[in-house]
């Protein structure tokens, strides 16, 4: 292939050689963009015109002459959906003006200094794959350039200081890379400079007031970096700026009042910051304001009257800050605005009803202290006010009296949440009209009577949540006609009455809490039909018989049917009974047609079998030949088994060996060699050598024969394992990972129908029975010693997986075991890689009885699966470990999750009611507190903002030792 390479670029070379005295200058063009296109990739054919034949490419796809020069003057690839490098060929351009390859594949990094053609002014190689460094000699004579794009690609490094050199430069775009450091002071200094665009990188420092020589700047945008210090006063001669974008860093201090000068700008954004202190009335003077963002930040005071004099607001967003007060009513006069957001602050006063006649489309009040009833906001007399309305948040607040029929008219909401209040009455039938409704939320209030029939209505309805009222009555079978449905959060009220079978015919349900009710009768078994379901929690009612036969329900978490004396089922740890349904005495001289022969049958002397009896019979013959043939197996075994032999081929029904080589068997393969088991088949079909349930199956003790303990998992996913091939290769993966907190994997066995993981066995019990039930025999509980030294070594293992790549995703404290030496060994990791696709729905069903620990984004479709995740169920983990409490614990009157509860108590200074009682007053402080601070970083609900596990491991060092890691930081 090199050699027609080199044929190839040895023919054009020639042939420019032989033509150069025709037309040198046309030929360098040729030649250029023939030798750029040999190192791409053009999949698509966008390039298929450029012929190496042709004396000119101004006719080529992508290519501009000048008229006059007839030289190329534009070259223009974008979204050609090339791949390759960019190589030198375009030195040979001398006349381009404009070179532009966004969205494409391109890779590498740039290994031509494009700013050497002099008469560039454009270059955009936006949304590639580029990376590594850019070379600091790429701007060194870049003079001529008027705007640069290198954004969302993957360059990394410091932006050189030769930058500078660009002194025409209008447009710099350099988001969505790995730049780190500071931005070169040159930056500043580009008088010239219209719009900078820097967000999305790992770029610090300080704002210098020298900001003020960018007086020709349009726009600046230094999101999502790490920008520290204060926005200094000087931007107020930035005159010229119409869009100011500063969120997501580290900012501090007051804004400066000087941003009133910014009678041009359109869009503020400091969101998610460290600003303090209080908005004044110089916001007012802002007259061209559009977007207003200063949500995430800890300003204080009451919102400023001169909003009022904005009226060019669309959107404002101060939400999660300290405001006070009530909302000025001058903002009557902001009748442009369609989003308002002022959630998560200290607003007082009643719910303003002037806000519902701006014709907003998004209302949020949630998480205030309003207090009042709602009756008067959504009454029929602001319907033709705001039709538009499509979000409304008026959650955890004070509000009370009725929910009022109106509600139905407004024909556009989506989402409606009115939960954590003090509601009362019944849910208004009307709600059936919400056509596009999709979320619902009236949960934590005081509504009864029963749920609306007429709900069936709002037929868009994806999410339903009306737990934790006073609802009565049954569960409304027209919830059939909501096919959207994924969500249906019904517990803890007094509904009553059977689950309907009609909520079998919802195909797209994932989570559905029906407990602490009334219910009664048994499951509907359609429900097996349900394929996507995550969570069904049916806990604490007074349902009975079978749960429905699927591979959800079979592998259910006993916590979600627990508290229903008469179910029955593996789930519940109770058999069901062995009551057959009543015969059908067969008549052979009947038709059937004939009603007059029913006294005959049923006084017939002789009966006769019936169909299902019959099945029973032969059941129970094969059950018992099974038992016989693995009794008379299991004692071949112990007398013909070799001790050194590494696999032998198994029966599918044990762990027996069998020395014939028949199709059914199957394959046990000891990592160490040794094969002999003292207990054999016995321990998977005695109960008394149960270990434990989980998501991916049993898991009993067994003894080899030389007295070691082991610990089998029986998988219980035989529908959903892979190949027997791709199971080996993961398994044996598996089995050469090792880590002092990490249990070893010592073999496997295979056949189609059973999986067998064999496991050392780690006597001390789980994390979650030292958390949460009996202290040890002396009554002695785990010290904070002893807790800190768990969460370390815990943090060790999943760094230590994270660097094999391996997700653990069912991470929770009953995963954790402690050894005899009081450390930590996580169990389960790497179970999901042995799954055919790691969809969420398989993963989620698998490991639902680790809900507290689910990272958010798993109820997202649209968000990767990271190791993130693990981070997440690690901050949670740590938390259950400090307080001694479970993620979610049910109340009589209230859900608390734990993470919710820590947060809040740190923010209201009372984290020593948070830590369990069992350490009070035997814990260093200096410790607790910042370990509870890193489990609440760890499980942020946003994936990138949670750390990597390896920066764990060293922050947990530094708490632990801070004088040491301070000494040898000065070393």
């Amino acid at each position: 292939m090199r050699k027609v390479f080199r044929n190839f670029l040895f023919l054009i070379l020639s042939r420019v050689i032989i033509v150069t005295s025709l037309n040198p200058t046309l030929d360098d063009d040729v030649l250029g963009l023939i030798v750029f296109k040999a190192d791409l990739q053009d999949p698509n054919g966008k390039l298929v015109s450029w012929n190496e034949d042709d004396d000119s490419p101004c006719k080529w796809k992508g290519v501009r002459c000048n008229p006059r020069s007839n030289r190329v003057s534009d070259l223009v690839l974008d979204g050609f959906g090339l791949s390759g490098k960019m190589g030198r060929g375009l030195m040979k351009l001398k006349f381009l003006r404009k070179l532009s390859l966004a969205r494409n594949n391109l890779t590498g990094s740039i290994g031509v200094n494009l700013a050497q053609l002099s008469n560039l002014r454009v270059i955009d190689l936006s949304e590639n794959s580029l990376s590594g460094p850019v070379p600091s000699n790429f701007f060194e004579q870049c003079g001529s350039l008027r705007s640069i794009s290198l954004a969302n690609n993957m360059f990394s490094g410091q932006i050189a200081d030769t930058l500078v050199s660009c002194s025409a430069l209008g447009s710099l775009n350099f988001s969505s890379n790995q730049f780190s450091g500071m931005l070169p002071s040159g930056v500043w200094s580009l008088r010239g400079l219209r719009s900078l665009d820097v967000s999305d990188n790992l770029l610090e420092g300080e704002i210098p007031r020298s900001i003020d020589g960018l007086y020709n700047l349009r726009e600046i945008k230094l999101r999502k970096n790490q920008f520290t210090g204060q926005v200094p006063g000087e931007i107020g001669a930035c005159a010229l700026l119409r869009s100011v974008d500063f969120s997501e860093n580290s900012f501090s201090g007051n804004l400066p009042s000087s941003l009133q000068k910014l009678s041009l700008c359109s869009d503020l954004n400091f969101h998610s910051n460290l600003f303090t202190g209080e908005i004044t009335e110089w916001i007012g003077e802002m007259g061209s304001l559009q977007n207003v963002d200063l949500a995430n930040n800890m300003f204080s005071g009451a919102v400023p009257n001169a909003i009022g004099k904005i009226q060019s607001l669309k959107v404002l967003n101060i939400s999660n800050n300290r405001f006070s007060g009530s909302l000025p009513t001058s903002m009557i006069n902001c009748q442009n605005i369609k989003i308002l957001d002022v959630s998560q602050n200290s607003l007082t006063a009643f719910l303003p009803t002037w806000v519902f006649q701006l014709g907003l489309q998004t209302v949020k009040f949630s998480e205030n202290k309003l207090t009042g009833s709602i009756s008067g906001a959504f009454t029929s007399s602001n319907f033709i006010s705001h039709q538009n309305l499509q979000v409304v948040d008026i959650s955890q607040n004070e509000l009370s009296g009725e929910i009022p029929s109106d509600i139905g008219k407004f024909s556009s909401l989506r989402i409606l949440n009115m939960s954590k209040n003090s509601l009362t009455g019944e849910i208004p039938k009307t709600v059936g009209n919400l056509k596009v409704l999709d979320s619902l939320d009236l949960s934590v209030n005081q509504l009864n009577g029963s749920i609306p029939f007429e709900i069936g209505g709002a037929t868009s309805l994806k999410r339903l949540v009306i737990s934790q009222n006073s609802l009565s009555g049954s569960i409304p079978s027209s919830i059939e006609t909501c096919p959207s449905l994924t969500s249906l959060i019904l517990s803890r009220n007094s509904l009553s009455g059977q689950i309907p079978v009609a909520m079998s015919k919802l195909a797209n349900l994932e989570y559905v809490d029906l407990s602490f009710n009334k219910l009664t009768g048994t499951l509907p078994k359609p429900l097996a039909n349900l394929v996507h379901l995550v969570t069904f929690n049916v806990s604490h009612n007074q349902l009975q018989g079978e749960l429905p036969a699927s591979a959800f329900f079979n592998t259910i978490s006993p916590s979600s049917v627990a508290g229903n004396p008469t179910l029955c089922g593996a789930a519940v740890n109770k058999s069901c009974s062995g009551v057959l349904p009543k015969p059908i005495v067969l008549n052979p001289n009947s038709t059937g047609s004939d009603p007059d022969l029913a006294p005959q049958i049923l006084g017939h002397k002789k009966t006769i079998l019936s169909i299902s009896t019959l099945i029973a019979i032969g059941a129970a013959a094969v059950i018992v030949i099974g038992i016989i043939f693995v009794t008379v197996l299991n004692i071949r075994v112990r007398s013909t088994m070799s001790r050194s032999a590494a696999a032998v081929p198994l029966s599918g029904s044990s762990l027996s060996s069998s020395p014939g080589t028949d199709t059914k068997s199957g394959k046990l393969v000891m990592f160490s060699g040794e094969l002999e088991f003292s207990t054999g088949a016995h321990a998977l079909l005695n109960k008394d050598c149960e270990l434990g349930r989980g998501g991916f199956g049993a898991v009993y003790r067994t003894i080899l024969g030389d007295g070691q303990s082991v610990a089998i998992k029986k998988l219980t996913v035989s529908s959903l394992v892979k190949s027997q091939e791709e199971f080996e290769r993961e398994v044996k993966k598996l089995g050469k990972i090792h880590h002092p907190n990490l249990v070893t994997l010592e073999g496997y066995y295979w056949t189609p129908s059973l999986q067998l993981l064999i496991y050392e066995y780690v006597p001390g019990g789980n994390l979650y029975k030292h958390l949460h039930e009996d202290e040890d025999a002396n009554g002695i509980s785990l010290t904070w010693n002893e807790r800190f030294n768990i969460i370390l070594g815990i943090a060790k293992s999943l760094a230590h997986l994270h660097q094999l790549n391996i997700i653990h995703y069912n991470l929770k404290s009953s995963n954790i075991l402690i050894d005899g030496l009081g450390e930590p060994k996580v169990a389960d990791f790497g179970l999901a890689r042995l799954l055919p696709m790691l969809d969420r729905y398989v993963l989620s069903s698998k490991i639902q009885s680790a809900l507290g620990y689910m990272a958010p984004e798993f109820a997202c479709k649209t968000v990767k699966i990271t190791d993130k995740c693990d981070v997440y169920g690690f901050g949670i983990l740590v938390l259950e470990i400090v307080t001694g409490r479970k993620p979610v614990e049910y109340m009589e009157d209230d859900v608390v999750i734990l993470c919710d509860m820590v947060r809040g108590a740190l923010e209201d200074g009372g984290v020593d009611e948070c830590i369990d009682e069992r350490l009070q007053g035997k814990f260093p402080a200096e410790e607790v507190v910042p370990v509870m601070k890193l489990a609440l970083i760890c499980a942020s609900q946003v994936p990138s903002n949670r750390p990597e596990m390896a920066e764990v491991i060293n922050i947990l060092g530094l708490i632990k030792c801070p004088s040491e890691s301070l000494e040898e930081s000065e070393q």
